[in-house]
């Protein structure tokens, strides 16, 4: 039962957004082609992301927004990654770790800065990471994103 319920989270995460971002094919940088993310979607985004913290789970495919309140350095051992936190409307904290040897980073991302992500979660103590938020040239994993200041990266 309990690698049925990550599963179980991901489908309900995608009905409730829509199946249209998985045939998005689009890998660089570009404006938004999607409405914006409406406040009742944000708000079940936040809850999705606060059952799998709360719940210890990870691999669930999630959506969501928040405010950037730390610009950390890029991880450059291996794949590269841009890294920052964002905080969440209901108050949680997440990492996001984008890969940017797949995809663009977001230029000049600061302090106070809006981001929208659809990416895969992974539990941890101090909220969860956020990851795969972008395109897989492999084709196994479902695509994700960032947005920022109207454009998307993947």
């Amino acid at each position: 039962m309990r690698k049925i319920a990550p599963i179980i989270a991901a489908v309900t995460v995608l009905a409730l957004y829509g199946l249209d971002y998985l045939r998005d094919d689009s890998t660089i940088s570009q404006p938004s082609v999607h409405a914006p993310q409406t406040e009742s979607a944000a708000v079940a985004g936040d809850r999705a992301i606060q059952a799998a913290y709360e719940n210890r789970q990870s691999d669930v495919q999630v959506e969501g927004a928040g405010r950037v309140v730390k610009v950390l350095p890029d991880d450059n051992e291996g794949s590269r990654h841009q890294k920052f936190i964002l905080e969440l409307a209901s108050g949680q904290t997440l990492l996001i770790a984008h890969n940017i040897d797949l995809a663009p980073r977001i230029p000049d991302l600061r302090e106070g800065d809006r981001v929208s992500f659809y990416g895969e979660y992974e539990w941890n103590e101090r909220g969860g990471v956020v990851h795969w938020t972008h395109h897989d040239p492999q084709g196994r994993h479902v695509d994700g994103w960032l947005k920022h200041q109207g454009k998307r990266y993947q």
